[in-house]
């Protein structure tokens, strides 16, 4: 079922029952009271990620304090996607935009890797979480991606699981259309790997491609920047073999 759009939604960090009054923090109320202008018994949807999507209505406390009555569930709670997304960070403007795709496109698990031509070599997590949360209130999402800590690329693969099969978007990959590649994997569980501005080095290359759970793909005749090649990436993989 789709979320309602009609209504706002709002992500909490609690745990959800009808009949539970959840008090909401200063931001939140500020939010719904002052920016949106919802009044006594306005009626909003929230989540968080385990028990599904509520129904609740506002109860202003004051002017800058509130809480939610939570109601009945209106969806019941959507397993985590079985499709991880594994990326070289980029400046942050850009890696915002990035993470907040990769949460709308329905990946299970969001995973920075820095590379040979990284340029950006510290993530803030707590910055990464605030757009993951955001976008996932913003596009219906029940099942809120996991932030894993950032790792270096080989440290990453020398602890893969190999019955995970890495997608690894290769500017060097004959050929301009995944979708072949793509319709022969067999696994359901898999991981898509992104390069950063500049592409992976030369040796980074050799590691990936000689590796047995790791599938080398094409991504057109365009050189794409690296968070549109990942928007790309991720389109092609859920309508091919994800969950569209």
């Amino acid at each position: 079922m789709r979320a309602n759009y009609k209504l706002q939604r709002l992500y909490l960090d609690a745990s959800l029952a009808e009949g539970a009054v959840v008090p909401l923090g200063r931001e939140q109320a500020h939010y719904l009271m002052t920016v949106l202008r919802l009044g006594d018994g306005a009626e909003v949807l929230v989540f968080n990620g385990r028990d599904g999507e509520h129904g609740a209505t506002l109860r202003p406390e004051g002017r800058k304090a509130a809480s939610l009555m939570i109601g009945a569930q209106t969806r019941e709670q959507d397993p985590r996607p079985r499709l991880d997304f594994l990326f070289a960070p980029l400046k942050v403007g850009r890696l915002d935009y990035l993470v907040q795709k990769a949460t709308e496109m329905g990946v299970g698990r969001i995973t920075p890797v820095f590379t040979d031509h990284t340029q950006l070599h510290k993530v803030n997590a707590a910055r990464l979480e605030a757009n993951i949360l955001e976008a996932a209130e913003q596009c219906g999402n029940l099942a809120i991606p996991e932030l894993a800590e950032a790792v270096k690329l080989e440290a990453l693969l020398s602890d893969w699981d190999p019955a995970r099969r890495i997608i690894f978007c290769n500017e060097s990959q004959a050929g301009n259309n995944p979708t072949g590649i793509l319709s022969r994997i067999t696994e359901r569980d898999l991981a898509l790997l992104v390069g950063p501005e500049g592409g992976f080095s030369e040796r980074e290359r050799e590691i990936l491609t000689a590796l047995p759970f790791v599938t080398p793909i094409p991504l057109g005749p365009r050189i794409l920047r690296a968070d549109t090649a990942a928007v790309a990436a991720l389109t092609a993989v859920q309508m091919t073999i994800g969950d569209w």
